[in-house]
């Protein structure tokens, strides 16, 4: 029987001289295995294609991390610290409501949790790693790329929500790699996790049927060594099997 088919989006990004989509391996190779599903990388390339293209060829997709910042403009701000993608902006926008109206599953790492979020109707805030009402939730600017992801800290899950009842625990310990984070939770959504301070880490929802889950957090970093990551990909991959 064929696996389900997930569609992974990719970033306009510098390599080289030139601009490449592009998506970390990580990101596929985690879905790939612990979903056990085929992927299709989404290019970000408003101009050339649709979401309502792509939509009805796959059967859910995975909005990832990035190096970019959501434009401060789709959720009312103004300024904000770059960089930005427009490209990606408007595909994953696009992708978040024609997926919903198909009722195919939606889920989100960092960026992609973010996005989500804005294509809801909700707002960020860009203090997570500056606010002296917040815990730290990025490593200091001087430390390699690795210790990064080492810079971690606990979440606590919402009783009988989905990640509680998927982890049979009421806690996680997770990386934390972000300088922004949710200010307004969209309607229609609901807290699955916060950090210690407060801030939401994760929701989940089913907007129209759709499955829709999304974490502040990285579980594609590392996942071969960490069963609590390998669980978020395992409901990934019930979800595109429409058990979720």
């Amino acid at each position: 029987m064929s696996r389900p088919v997930l569609g992974v989006i990719a970033c306009n990004r510098m390599v080289g001289s030139e601009v490449a989509q592009a998506v970390m391996n990580r990101y596929i190779r985690a879905a790939m295995i612990y979903a056990d599903v085929a992927a299709l990388i989404i290019p970000s390339l408003p101009d050339l294609m649709t979401a309502a293209e792509v939509a009805p060829r796959i059967d859910g997709i995975l909005l990832t991390g990035s190096p970019s910042n959501v434009a401060t403009r789709l959720y009312g701000d103004e300024g904000g610290d770059g960089p930005f993608g427009d490209g990606r902006d408007e595909i994953a926008m696009s992708m978040v409501d024609h997926m919903i109206d198909a009722r195919k599953p939606v889920f989100g790492i960092c960026r992609g949790f973010q996005e989500i979020n804005v294509a809801l109707g909700g707002t960020l805030r860009r203090d997570t790693s500056a606010s002296d009402t917040l815990i730290r939730h990025h490593a200091p600017d001087d430390v390699d790329f690795d210790a990064m992801f080492d810079h971690r800290h606990p979440v606590e899950l919402a009783n009988g929500g989905m990640l509680s009842n998927a982890y049979a625990k009421g806690a996680l310990d997770v990386n934390s790699v972000h300088f922004q984070g949710i200010g307004t939770l969209a309607d229609g959504l609901t807290v699955e996790a916060r950090a210690p301070d407060g801030l939401i880490e994760a929701y989940s929802a089913r907007p129209n049927g759709a499955p829709l889950l999304a974490v502040q957090w990285h579980p594609e970093w590392g996942t071969e060594n960490d069963a609590d990551s390998q669980t978020y990909f395992h409901l990934l991959g019930k979800a595109l099997r429409g058990n979720l």
